[in-house]
């Protein structure tokens, strides 16, 4: 199994991951602004272009200015770095990893919250009985 693709980023790289896929595509300067330590602009396009080498961004061009967009769709990047997190520090238990974060918050969980949980779980045991 290849591992998730954050294990094989560096911390700037997973930056700019993070704020291509908030901003669904973007040139370097607005990526450059989105990064609280505000790098170098030659940093972030140099950094661009290596994940672009990677097979993480893709980019168009408009102009003269490149405008990157992510390679691998978001979904498939949440699996990836929750499916990582699950293994690493729950022992592969997703319940372990819910229990976790129903305990976190507890006290923010409104009515209508617990009632999408609960249809979730009513959900899965239906596609579970499938099997």
């Amino acid at each position: 199994m290849d591992p998730p693709f954050q294990t094989q980023l560096s911390r700037r790289e997973r930056q700019i991951m993070e704020a291509v896929y908030r901003l669904g595509e973007a040139g370097v300067a607005a990526v450059q602004e989105e990064l609280s330590d505000t790098p170098d602009y030659h940093a972030v396009r140099v950094a661009m272009a290596k994940l672009e080498e990677k097979g993480y961004l893709k980019h168009r061009q408009e102009g003269r200015r490149y405008i990157y967009s992510p390679e691998i769709p978001r979904d498939e990047a949440k699996r990836s770095a929750l499916g990582h997190l699950v293994r690493t520090y729950f022992s592969g238990a997703p319940s372990e990893v819910l229990l976790t974060l129903l305990n976190m918050s507890a006290d923010e969980l409104s009515d209508d919250d617990i009632a999408e949980l609960e249809a979730w779980i009513k959900q899965a045991k239906a596609t579970g009985d499938d099997d």
